[in-house]
């Protein structure tokens, strides 16, 4: 628990109790450098340090919106503990790509958490990042949606540690979003920044908001809405007096890959709210050859609910084409080498594990 009269500093920013600061702060990559905004919300009485990130990959509109929402609406004197908030976490990626892999190395962040300070440009970013705003917090919230090229259902998730209080808080913050699935990863293992935080003993939630790279206000404020209750939940707010909504939990039963080059015809909806449930064996789609029309099947091989699935016409082998899930059992979560995580083994760095 931070102190209310601690002052909030990262690098040369800092924050006083009871002010709000917004900037950049530079972080040093070794052959170039990178501008991160950040905003610190310094409260006036002790509570909790929160730290959330958005624009970890380009080509995610909502979150990055939706925290520049926020920031608007925290007010230092109505704060408990310390608020850590940076809108754009990967400036190349999103500026630049609008992808999950940086145009500066091919490489996407959120695979090489915690990083490394002696890497690439990418793992030093994320070295940064991890040391200068994840490490240390108590509670940390990485926003991304369905990016450009992908319809996904809204879902939290969070890992598990083995650590019977640090999962029951975890899994009390994602069930305050007010999002009604819940997916649960079997591991704490893994690049993706949310892991890298739980492996460190921060309860950490991944929140996944809105499909296709949304940048409409009603979804962004849908995503302002479950910030603010979960900021309530974990008592940097005063609570409202509302209930949380009720959930449903998940584990990833499957993630599916291209096998070929080519154009990518999915069976399933592009609508994220009926995207869809199948059966081992199903067909999820076909990538057709755009020189001779031959085609591929795809099929399921697994059954489950379709959390997300690429939306984009043009896939290579090891792009991921959707991920499937299944209700969550106790005796399911003792045998995690029964499920085929998504985006991990046979996937490429374009792949993308949301647990």
């Amino acid at each position: 628990m931070t102190m209310s009269d601690t002052t909030l500093s990262i690098g040369s920013f800092e924050a006083e109790p009871g002010t709000k600061v917004r900037g950049t702060v530079r972080a040093d990559l070794g052959t170039l450098t990178a501008d991160i905004p950040l905003t610190l919300v310094n409260g006036t009485r002790p509570g909790p340090r929160v730290v959330i990130t958005a624009g970890v990959h380009g080509g995610e509109f909502t979150p990055i919106d939706a925290v520049v929402r926020l920031v608007g609406l925290l007010e230092p004197g109505e704060v408990r503990g310390q608020v850590i908030i940076c809108p754009v976490a990967n400036p190349n990626a999103v500026y630049q790509g609008r992808l999950n892999v940086s145009p500066v190395d091919g490489v996407n962040i959120n695979r090489v958490f915690p990083g490394d300070p002696d890497g690439g440009p990418t793992e030093r970013l994320a070295a940064w990042l991890f040391a200068n705003l994840v490490d240390g917090a108590d509670v940390y919230m990485d926003l991304h949606c369905g990016g450009i090229d992908q319809v996904l259902r809204d879902f939290v998730g969070y890992r598990l540690t083995g650590d019977p209080d640090l999962d029951k808080a975890t899994a009390e913050l994602a069930g305050s979003f007010g999002i009604e699935d819940v997916m649960i990863g079997l591991t704490a293992e893994g690049g993706n920044s949310h892991a890298a935080a739980a492996r460190r003993g921060i309860s950490a939630v991944l929140v996944e908001v809105g499909s296709l790279g949304q940048r409409d206000e009603p979804t962004a404020l849908r995503r302002v809405d479950g910030l603010l209750a979960a900021l309530r939940h974990v008592g940097v707010l005063d609570q409202d007096g509302s209930a949380p909504a009720p959930i449903r939990t998940w584990v990833w039963s499957a993630g599916v890959t291209a096998e070929a080059t080519g154009l990518w015809y999915p069976e399933f909806s592009f609508d994220a709210e009926v995207i869809g449930e199948v059966a081992e064996g199903d067909l999820l789609g076909r990538i057709v050859d755009p020189a001779d029309g031959t085609e591929h099947t795809v099929l399921a091989p697994a059954g489950g609910r379709i959390i997300y699935g690429m939306h984009g016409l043009t896939v290579r082998p090891g792009t991921e084409l959707a991920a499937l899930a299944i209700p969550w059992e106790p005796d399911t979560a003792t045998q995690p080498n029964t499920l085929q995580v998504p985006g991990l083994g046979s996937g490429s760095d374009e792949a993308d594990p949301r647990i």
